[in-house]
């Protein structure tokens, strides 16, 4: 199961990234860009998704396309929550709990790719192709 400490060990990792407490939990931010936090059950959520978001840990990330974000709720319903809050579209949330080990990596570090400075994508990529 990934936890908190996981996406901190993620985001580390990726150059430009800074963690701060938020009202809702923990959140990580890339100059100043939001790329993933922690969901908290807000009243503007749906009552079922803000059931499962008070019950366990869910996070949030930031997605390229709305297009993107549906695709993988119908991949796997019972990773992505449907819906949360309309705030920082297009995202998407999942259960920590559920989600697979390599596609949690997979997603914080796109979310931080969409929301990073080109520069900062690159100083990324030439570090991970010399390896």
């Amino acid at each position: 199961m990934a936890t908190l400490d996981d996406l901190r060990r993620i985001a580390d990792a990726l150059p430009g990234c800074e963690e701060r407490a938020m009202t809702g939990g923990a959140a990580w931010f890339v100059r100043g860009k939001l790329f993933a936090w922690e969901c908290h059950p807000w009243p503007s959520i749906p009552e079922d998704m803000r059931a499962i978001i008070a019950a366990e840990l869910v996070v949030g990330v930031k997605v390229a396309e709305p297009l993107e974000a549906r695709a993988l709720v119908q991949m796997s319903p019972d990773v992505f929550l449907r819906e949360t809050t309309r705030w920082s579209e297009p995202k998407i949330a999942f259960r920590m709990a559920a989600v697979d080990p390599d596609h949690f990596n997979e997603l914080v570090t796109e979310a931080w790719r969409v929301q990073a400075p080109r520069y900062l994508r690159q100083e990324f990529d030439e570090v991970h192709t010399a390896r």
